[in-house]
């Protein structure tokens, strides 16, 4: 295969991909207009967006088996819309198609071969098939923090709403009604936590569901203690501000070990980055004036 071969059929997959790219925006902005659906306005291109790459994703999910496995990090990263997985897909897809194309075209400028070319353009491929993985993974662990962090007001909430004879429902609806601006992710949890108690899961079940839909381990812990207080007619009080008080010891105790961290970790931007300027300022005038000596001996000579 020659480079005018491989050029031509990077251009037809190029204008494959931007024209199925315009009959999908083209066609959900139908679906979506102001005539077909009354009171509606013009949709933005966020929502045409992803619309376009849930059709995408629909159509790959209707090709191979679905797994859990993407369902259960889309809740852990807070995604409980039934197109969030058909989404995801649609950017797999559409992350992989940019960038193999991007290393096609890169590998052409830059290469030579038919092997190398296609090599790149694979590598490039598996890179953004993985990209929407590795921010997904990424948006899991910020929001397993900010749950975390959270932890500790809300369970001082619950003690002092026990302590003041309510019961803990009445003390979470005042938890997630107070930390809703501050923090929003636990808010919504708990609220969502309230909804299913009033359709007519029992307490257990939807704290046993609240943490099979985080990752974080700390409200795992916070909602087995719960059932098992409840369990065992255990005080939940006493226990609840426990936990908080161990839970800010343990932040504490992690902010200290990063903040002793730093001075390892910035050995080697000094070494690599500030010591050679260092070194460029203070030995630069002397080398010069060494070079300059050198260069007067040897025309005395």
């Amino acid at each position: 295969m020659t480079s005018g071969a491989v050029t031509l059929l990077a251009g037809y997959f190029t204008f494959i991909f931007a024209g199925v790219s315009i009959v999908g925006y083209f066609w959900t902005s139908k679906r979506t207009s102001p005539e077909s659906k009354p009171g509606a306005g013009r949709p933005r291109f966020r929502d045409v967006w992803f619309r376009m790459l849930e059709n995408l994703g629909r159509t790959v999910l209707h090709r191979r088996l679905r797994t859990d496995t993407t369902r259960k990090l889309l809740l852990y990263a807070g995604y409980r819309s039934p197109a969030a997985e058909s989404v995801f897909e649609g950017a797999r897809v559409a992350s992989l198609t940019v960038v193999a194309g991007l290393s096609l075209w890169g590998a052409m400028g830059w290469l030579h071969g038919v092997f190398s070319i296609v090599t790149a353009t694979l590598v490039g491929a598996i890179l953004g098939y993985s990209i929407p993985e590795r921010v997904l993974a990424a948006i899991i662990s910020q929001r397993s923090s900010r749950l975390r962090a959270a932890l500790p007001a809300a369970l001082d909430i619950w003690a002092l709403g026990i302590e003041a004879g309510q019961p803990l429902e009445g003390a979470i609806a005042d938890s997630s009604r107070e930390l809703r601006s501050v923090y929003p992710e636990l808010s919504a949890e708990l609220t969502l936590v309230l909804n299913e108690v009033r359709a007519g899961k029992s307490r257990a079940e939807a704290l046993d569901a609240l943490a099979a839909r985080n990752r974080e381990p700390e409200l795992k812990k916070v909602c087995k203690l719960v059932m098992d207080g409840e369990r065992f007619g255990v005080s939940l009080a006493p226990a609840l501000r426990n936990h908080a008080r161990f839970l800010r010891i343990r932040s504490r105790l992690k902010a200290q070990e990063a903040a002793r961290k730093v001075s390892v970790k910035l050995v080697f931007p000094v070494f690599f980055l500030i010591f050679p300027a260092v070194i460029l300022v203070t030995l630069g005038p002397a080398i010069i004036r060494i070079a300059n000596l050198f260069e007067t001996l040897t025309q005395a000579r």
